[in-house]
């Protein structure tokens, strides 16, 4: 048994990363379906099916709790499979709540009425479906009142970060930071709404400037991970060792994901 973590490509490794740092004893299986990424190009449909059949994958591997590393998947799917999918014994948590409740400085797992809170004024960085749902407008309604969001589809940078062309993603950073910041010229709090935008935190805060918190998610989902296994006992992994499963090919994956993560990783064949 270990708890599952799921993204469409490499992104979720920082999700991965900032896990194993923050609970080292948990044995953890990462699910990358590299075969169809990225996953911010494509239709709500589409996304729910890869989603679920990745899903069932990591249930096969006995991942009772899945934690879905991907914006996009969380933002176009999640509501759909909780609703009238996920059993009973199964649990599968997006990454947009801890986000949400750093940013607007609940308690994990607080669940009161929305209030209102500092921050007015919020920049969100995502992939072009991720701010077509609407999800993390929603969920932050759940949570707070009286912000307002701007939202940009940042187009490429997944692709750009995966490709491994730092030059690329850094201009496409800078062209999509101008672009929010003509229609919201003074952002209070940026929110980086894919877990591959943590590679570029720092370029992101160069381009918005020193005044603007940045947000990013991996540490956060960590923090709120190690909470809700406090809560829920029973979904605690009990494996030793970690799994990295791909549909894409794992040889090619694995280079990356060491070049990624700056440490050996090696992938196999989901």
């Amino acid at each position: 048994m270990a708890v599952g973590i799921f993204d469409s490509g490499l992104g979720g490794l920082t999700v991965l990363d900032a896990v194993s740092k923050r609970l080292p004893d948990e044995a953890l299986v990462y699910y990358g379906d590299n075969a169809h990424a990225p996953y911010g190009v494509r239709d709500a449909e589409d996304i729910y099916n890869l989603t679920t059949q990745g899903v069932e994958r990591l249930w096969d591997a006995g991942c009772d709790l899945v934690i879905l590393a991907c914006n996009t998947a969380s933002a176009a799917a999640l509501r759909r499979m909780q609703e009238s999918w996920i059993p009973s014994n199964k649990r599968v948590l997006g990454v947009f709540v801890p986000l949400i409740e750093a940013l607007t400085e609940r308690d994990w797992g607080d669940n009161s009425p929305p209030r209102e809170v500092a921050v007015k004024h919020v920049a969100l960085f995502a992939t072009p479906a991720t701010v077509s749902s609407r999800a993390f407008q929603r969920e932050l309604a759940f949570r707070a009142i009286g912000v307002d969001v701007e939202a940009q589809p940042c187009g490429g940078v997944v692709d750009a970060i995966e490709d491994g062309d730092e030059i690329l993603a850094e201009a496409l950073v800078r062209s999509h930071v101008d672009a929010l910041l003509r229609r919201m010229p003074g952002p209070e709090a940026a929110i980086l709404g894919c877990t591959h935008y943590p590679l570029m935190k720092q370029q992101f805060q160069d381009a918005l400037g020193a005044n603007v918190k940045v947000y990013s998610q991996a540490d956060l989902v960590a923090e709120s991970l190690a909470d809700y296994l406090v809560r829920h006992p029973d979904m605690r992994g009990e494996g030793e060792e970690s799994l990295f499963l791909t549909t894409g090919d794992p040889a090619r994956v694995s280079s990356k994901a060491t070049q990624f993560l700056r440490r050996k990783i090696t992938f196999e064949a989901a």
